[in-house]
């Protein structure tokens, strides 16, 4: 069963990511280091004993519909009650609506913990949440006194509606359309797909954001524009009234994630209402609904990120215990000790004990790596606001590539460290590597994720954020080269040198694309966008590694922190110079090799 590691999850926020400095200096308001250490204790409990015990009742019923109502699994509502009750919701929601303000690293943190329990139940109110952003940002005064109370407490939940059955990542395309009518409103018409948690019985309304066009809008993404439909229509006194025009036609069967639904929404058949057409209002400017919609998009990745590193530490701390309780065969002794007689655990078998620990480094590292990006998030509200929202923007497509891959390779290797009692589902090793795999997919796959990180990030200041991240990079590397060879310190190997010829990686592939973009090329340097992210993502991992394990936690846990970044220098981000080389020269290989693509 799955128990969250607090105080793994603090060590990263307070030590590595950023949040005991932004403290110290004030950064943060009044919030004090006590408050955040009770936070993070009860989203720990909440997930540990409230959300995790449901995960598999939710696998095995999964959602259900009839009827156009989709009913939730045996206990979840009475578990989104609770959750709702106990706050989190508001955690970082504006005060003027009812939120707490906190910050956004003790948000992911929770939400790293909340997605461990269970992603199929976790991934509802993160889009509340980002839904609740979208309308801060944009939404008019009337539409934020009339949804945002009610959302903020939970009372309401929100959906993100995109995607349609011929545009998928390429929004330019759709064809859902809305049309002005004199009180201000909007009429909308239309069928979105793919739409999580766009019905239920957690609450009794469901604020849709709906993107659609309207009949003189601009070719492209430049002519969508971003509306509010509620499923009930809201009174003058935020009672509710009519049921809108607005209604789930189908559910998906999927891989994994079963309890959460992933529903085909239409909108204005004439299925509700006096005529046809579900009433929307506009949020924001006519034909800017993309900007309004990247306000929740971007926030969103980081927390589909957050789901990568949460499967990653439920099915880690599986494969640990299950190695632990597992014999079978004779371990041989290292160093050519004796073992004993009879059969050992599996995790004294050195393969195993490499899989683990590849575990263990893969989910630090993408811990480590989506606190660093909300850290900039939070960051940049204060000073240095424009250095701030540009690491933040360089962190997010990594956060989310490199954490969501992390999530499908650790749960894959649990599968593999239970043998065949992996791929039979009652261990409950099967069902997180289903659920793992949407997560590479959705909210921008991967392969999105790597075209931005290379043709709009790293040009940031005309490459001058990348390099002064690589600078700071390199300055973890000498400290751990220079701590390497000082007395009393934890033993970090080759940590040093070995992170140094990563960041040479990195920076030499990093210095290739910008020219090659500069020159026009720009087909050649997409070639190499997804290793160039991997390659991103591991040198972040060893430096992040790197610098926990120089940190004093006061824990007395240094000695394991430094074995691990030992390992991961040592074993695992050696990658780094393969994928420099498929970055630099691989573009020519991939233009002939297509003719076998026919």
């Amino acid at each position: 069963m799955y128990k969250a590691p607090v105080e793994e999850i603090a060590f990263t926020l307070k030590h590595v990511a950023g949040l005991a400095p932004a403290l110290e200096g004030g950064h943060l308001g009044d919030l004090s280091d006590d408050l955040v250490d009770a936070i993070l204790s009860e989203a720990g409990r909440f997930a540990t004993e409230a959300v995790a015990p449901l995960a598999e009742i939710g696998d095995r019923q999964g959602a259900r519909l009839a009827d156009g109502a989709v009913t939730m699994p045996d206990g979840w509502p009475a578990l989104y009650k609770a959750w709702a009750e106990g706050g989190w919701n508001s955690l970082t929601a504006s005060p003027d609506f009812g939120g707490q303000g906190l910050p956004h690293m003790l948000h992911v943190a929770a939400l790293e913990m909340w997605n461990s329990g269970s992603m199929a139940f976790a991934i509802g109110p993160t889009l509340t949440i980002g839904a609740i952003e979208a309308l801060t940002a944009h939404g008019s005064d009337h539409l934020k006194s009339t949804y945002l109370p009610k959302m903020v407490s939970g009372e309401w939940m929100g959906s993100m509606n995109l995607t349609e059955p011929h545009a998928g990542s390429d929004l330019g395309v759709m064809k859902t359309r809305a049309e002005r009518r004199d009180d201000g409103t909007y009429r909308l018409f239309g069928q979105k797909i793919f739409i999580t948690y766009g019905e239920h019985d957690f609450t009794d309304n469901i604020v849709h954001l709906v993107l659609a066009r309207l009949p003189d809008a601009p070719a492209g993404t430049r002519g969508i524009s971003l509306f509010l439909v509620p499923k009930f229509l809201v009174g003058v006194d935020g009672s509710l009234g009519a049921r809108n025009d607005a209604y789930c036609h189908s559910i998906e069967h999927k891989l994994g994630i079963h309890a959460s639904p992933t529903c085909t929404m239409i909108y204005g058949d004439g299925r509700f209402g006096d005529e046809p057409g579900a009433i929307g209002w506009l949020v924001g400017e006519e034909n800017r609904g993309l900007a309004c919609m990247f306000t929740m998009m971007n926030n969103a990745r980081l927390a589909v990120g957050m789901q990568g590193v949460a499967i990653a530490e439920a099915a880690m701390q599986k494969a640990i215990a299950y190695a632990k309780e597992r014999t079978q065969g004779k371990a041989p002794g290292w160093h050519g000790g004796d073992q004993g007689s009879g059969m050992s655990p599996i995790i004294e078998h050195p393969d195993v004990a490499r899989m683990l620990l590849t575990m263990k480094v893969l989910t630090q590292g993408a811990r480590a790596i989506t606190y660093a990006c909300a850290h900039a998030v939070d960051m940049s509200h204060g000073a240095e606001a424009r250095h701030w929202a540009e690491r933040a923007s360089l962190l997010t497509p990594i956060a989310k590539s490199f954490a969501t891959d992390a999530g499908v390779d650790v749960a894959s290797l649990g599968v593999q460290v239970h043998g065949g009692m992996g791929f039979i589902e009652e261990t409950g090793a099967a069902r997180l590597y289903r659920d793992a795999r949407i997560a590479p997919i959705y909210e921008g796959t991967n392969g999105i994720q790597a075209i931005d990180l290379v043709t709009r990030k790293l040009p940031l200041s005309d490459g001058g954020h990348v390099r002064g991240f690589v600078g700071e990079l390199r300055e973890i590397a000498e400290k751990a080269r220079l701590r390497a060879g000082t007395a009393n310190t934890p033993d970090l190997g080759e940590t040093g040198e070995r992170l140094d010829i990563a960041i040479a990686d990195l920076e030499a592939a990093t210095e290739w694309l910008l020219a090659t973009l500069a020159a026009g090329r720009q087909a050649e340097a997409l070639a190499g966008a997804t290793p160039y992210q991997r390659l991103f993502g591991l040198v972040l991992t060893g430096a992040y590694l790197a610098k926990g394990a120089l940190a004093d936690g006061g824990d007395g846990r240094n000695g394991e922190r430094a074995a691990l970044c030992r390992f991961a220098a040592e074993n695992i981000i050696g990658e780094t110079a393969a994928l420099r080389d498929r970055v630099i020269s691989g573009a020519g290989s991939l233009e002939a090799a297509r003719v076998v693509l026919g």
